[in-house]
């Protein structure tokens, strides 16, 4: 590692650093403005408000966004290094761009690294604190009520419900199967079911038992009863930032609980796992990116390259919103939703670097 290198290598990571800590101000600032009412109506101390909320908050961000504020950091210092020609100096000096590409792939790895240990085993403790906050004061907990749900209990006992009213605590469409031996052997279907709070049991509703025999079948219709059932409220209605709080190896393991249930709730933990697993990937392809269209001086100066880089990462935002809205609510595979923006960005990587090398 010779002293461009290291020249290099320090400007990126002390360039990042800074930006990331004025990002971090301005937006510590505008969320503060925005939650500012929920603080005073519960009476909350600034010390309070530091060490509880915005001390978790700021890391989960940070490492939320940080393949964006990097790639923002490194379009702003490469280009500030060909507004002064200094780039021209160094493949003057006889380096190929290759070479000159490489203190910029090596600070990307080591935040690549650093991004996935802190996402994947540090910060999900900090969001625990976070997000008990935010449930206790601040009311904003993000729950889905699903529909179509099915949801296997046991090894022979499946679930069906239509839907589910939260505010009412009532189930619609709602149905039983109880297989033995790979044979369905009764089936219970109810108009709709109420669970009861205070007694912790489910009322069914115009309900009937439909029992199978070797000679035929039986079939109870009845208007109502009381029972206990292998389900609770909690079944039909996912937070989606509890997967927020998980490690990798706690995400592992309910992603293979949940798909066992049959649940519905996997594709929800597993899009937070690919996320930081993508999310390292994405710090080097997009500062790969980076350096190829600013590397070389423009007439615009800096100000050119910043404006294509922000019109760069905010349509790396929108592909990933817009194809983990697509998982979430549709059936696209959540390891497709959350790799298809990297994989778009892989190959306008190569496109901008072959451009790059052949100017």
């Amino acid at each position: 590692m010779n002293k461009i290198d290291r020249y290099i290598i320090k400007k990126f990571l002390g360039t990042f650093f800074y930006s990331l800590l004025l990002l971090l101000l301005v937006v510590t600032v505008i969320d503060f403005s925005e939650k500012i009412d929920d603080f005073i109506q519960n009476d909350l101390s600034f010390f309070t408000i530091m060490s509880e909320y915005y001390l978790h908050f700021l890391p989960y961000f940070s490492n939320l966004f940080s393949p964006l504020f990097i790639f923002i950091s490194v379009v702003f210092f490469t280009s500030r290094l060909a507004d002064n020609s200094e780039i021209i100096a160094i493949f003057n000096s006889g380096m190929s761009f290759k070479r000159f590409l490489r203190p910029f792939i090596i600070s990307a790895i080591f935040l690549s690294i650093l991004s996935f240990i802190l996402g994947s085993y540090v910060i999900p403790i900090s969001n625990k604190y976070r997000i008990d906050f935010q449930n206790k004061y601040l009311k904003s907990q993000k729950q889905i009520l699903k529909k179509n749900i099915h949801v296997q209990k046991t090894k022979n006992h499946y679930y069906y419900l239509e839907g589910y009213n939260k505010k009412r605590n009532i189930g619609y469409k709602f149905s039983v199967e109880n297989f033995e031996n790979g044979k369905l052997i009764n089936k219970l279907r109810a108009n709709y079911i109420q669970w009861d709070e205070e007694t912790k049991k489910w009322t069914l509703n115009k309900y009937e038992i439909r029992t199978f025999h070797k000679d035929g079948e039986t079939l109870k219709i009845r208007e109502k009863t009381d029972t206990t059932l292998m389900l609770f409220p909690s079944d039909f209605i996912v937070q989606i930032n509890l997967a927020e709080t998980m490690n990798l190896n706690e995400l592992n393991k309910t992603i293979e609980s949940e798909t066992i249930k049959s649940s519905g709730k996997a594709k929800f933990y597993k899009i937070e796992k690919h996320k930081r697993i993508a999310f390292p990937f994405a710090i080097i392809i997009l500062t790969i990116i980076a350096v190829s269209f600013s590397s070389k001086k423009k007439k615009g100066g800096i100000g050119t390259n910043m404006g294509l880089g922000l019109l760069i990462s905010f349509s790396y935002i929108l592909f990933f919103q817009f194809s983990s809205t697509l998982s979430i609510n549709g059936n696209l595979e959540p390891f497709i939703a959350v790799w298809i923006p990297n994989i778009l960005y892989v190959f306008l990587g190569v496109l901008l670097l072959r451009k790059t090398q052949n100017i």
